[in-house]
């Protein structure tokens, strides 16, 4: 007899916790494991209906009284890059990148650690030891890389980027980079790598993750276009 536990995954649901985007709010989250041999299927099944992987956990918000946190991607087969864009990918001309195994090192953990503490000092993640971020990189039960941004001159580490490789496209999982120089916008040349990438590969999406309507954190998102939001009746386009 086939163990249906196999199956079908089981479903969690955390205790409320404060919300790390809007003031006041309470947040919840649905979850399961992906584990066993389909854990890949199970992770772009989820990921098309709002989930998103951590490790080897996929969640997405389940709170009550509350749906501010949208799942967004970007169309990158029809993607235009905007003029602040262009001069954002200019400004970083003197990068190169390279594709790597999710295997951690020094140098990306002292990157992250600089991130965490310049931009989330107040965030969940801010005493992240070298453990926790070796758990974040390496236990992924599905396809992923770490794409490293260095300096041309002098090889500096610049940017580092956690992305699960999908059959229909790119999900962004983390991303962090040296915030010493903000005039590069390091966030959004790396979102604009990943979606010419997509665009190289053929692949039709670069999911974002979670917009939330009213959170500065999130604003950024909103900048790439063409954005698909996902509401009760699928994906759409976003004005």
């Amino acid at each position: 007899m086939t163990d249906q536990s196999l199956q079908f995954p089981k479903f969690f649901v955390t205790a409320p916790a404060p919300c790390p985007y809007l003031s006041n709010k309470v947040e919840r989250k649905v979850f399961t494991e992906l584990i066993g041999p389909e854990a890949g299927a199970l992770n772009e099944a989820l990921g098309r209906v709002g989930f998103r992987r951590s490790q080897s956990v996929v969640y997405r918000p389940a709170c009550e009284n509350c749906s501010a946190c949208v799942s967004v991607r970007v169309r990158a087969l029809e993607h235009s890059p905007a003029k602040s864009e262009r001069r954002t990918v200019r400004r970083n001309a003197d990068l190169t990148s390279e594709v790597c195994p999710p295997i951690v090192t020094e140098e990306q953990f002292s990157l992250l650690s600089s991130y965490l503490q310049d931009r989330h000092s107040d965030g969940s993640m801010a005493g992240m030891g070298m453990p926790e971020y070796i758990d974040m990189v390496e236990t992924s039960p599905v396809t992923t890389v770490l794409i490293e941004y260095r300096r041309m001159l002098d090889r500096k580490l610049m940017a580092v980027a956690l992305t699960d490789e999908l059959s229909d496209g790119l999900s962004m999982v983390y991303s962090f980079f040296d915030t010493e120089d903000p005039g590069r916008s390091l966030g959004t040349y790396i979102i604009a790598d990943h979606i010419a990438r997509a665009r190289t590969a053929g692949l039709p999406y670069v999911y974002l993750g979670y917009w939330v309507e009213g959170s500065g954190k999130m604003a950024y998102k909103r900048r790439f276009k063409p954005l698909e939001r996902l509401g009760t009746d699928g994906w759409s386009l976003m004005p």
